[in-house]
């Protein structure tokens, strides 16, 4: 799903392009090539699937180590590739940020709440290994789009997949969520009603439903056009965590429909960079 409508984004790109290779293989072509280091491929677990990319700033700026964002993709809990997501970290790493970006078992290999235990160890890998990479483990943002908006937000609420690595949610500076499906029952699709299991326990799939009190700083991003996740999942996940005495901010972006809502932080995409522009006023915001 992803690819394609990153094909529809460039539409004025010849057809051509995109029979040669894949468009996000054009986006990230197009993405600047220096400004960062890259390790790929490093293992998180013990699983051929589990490995994560790390992106360094090249240069940063004060004496501060960097905040690290550590960032799951979308796909429908059945697709992705971190690989795929280089035009992401050149996004934040240009604003002097660290990026971690895992892969994670999907659908059909597992169904949830697997994947959420693969993030959490990616989380925990990450908090105690990163400050070899040169980056700060007491500042970790967890972020995502589409399906890993769910994940990163699933960690930050429901405490119980983070005590299984011996980590807290409170050890995280913020949970930022990019078109993130929320509270999206019932469901319709036969495929998330695999994944998601019988209908009396989906009701643990949902992060709506693990809002309490003092969860970390949260940052919610919607496109008021996106017909995929529907903008209601942000809307009422804000309410509630409001009604709960939590710091919630939340971020319409008029025009933008679901992939645009990680494809526009892309630099051939960005424009004036709204949406990078929210996420980097966040991080330093929340920043110890």
């Amino acid at each position: 799903m992803f690819r394609q409508l990153i094909k529809t984004l460039f539409g004025s790109l010849s057809a051509l392009s995109f029979s040669a290779c894949s468009p996000v293989t054009v986006l990230n072509a197009m993405v600047p090539q220096s400004g960062y280091q890259h390790q790929a491929d490093i293992v998180y677990a013990d699983n051929p699937r589990l490995k994560l990319d790390i992106y360094k700033p090249v240069s940063t700026t004060g004496s501060k180590k960097p905040a690290t964002i550590i960032f799951f993709y979308g796909g429908g809990w059945e697709a992705g590739e971190k690989a795929d997501y280089k035009f992401v970290a050149e996004a934040f790493t240009s604003q002097g940020m660290m990026v971690v970006i895992p892969d994670y078992r999907v659908f059909p290999e597992v169904v949830f709440p697997e994947f959420l235990q693969d993030a959490a160890h990616s989380l925990a890998w990450t908090k105690e290994h990163i400050a070899e990479f040169g980056g700060d483990p007491e500042q970790l943002f967890v972020a995502g789009h589409s399906a890993g908006a769910h994940i990163a937000a699933m960690l930050t609420l429901n405490p119980v997949y983070l005590q299984q690595v011996d980590m807290q949610p409170q050890q995280l500076s913020g949970l930022i969520g990019l078109a993130g499906p929320y509270d999206f029952l019932p469901l319709k699709s036969e495929t998330l009603k695999e994944i998601f299991g019988e209908e009396s326990q989906r009701w643990q799939s949902q992060p709506i439903n693990f809002v309490t009190t003092q969860h970390p700083p949260t940052l919610l991003l919607v496109g008021k056009r996106d017909r995929t996740v529907l903008s209601r999942n942000s809307y009422r996940l804000a309410d509630k965590l409001k009604q709960q005495g939590n710091s919630v901010e939340l971020v319409e972006f008029d025009e933008y429909g679901h992939v645009a809502m990680v494809a526009k932080l892309a630099k051939p995409l960005r424009g004036e960079g709204a949406l990078l522009t929210a996420i980097v006023r966040f991080v330093e915001q929340h920043r110890y």
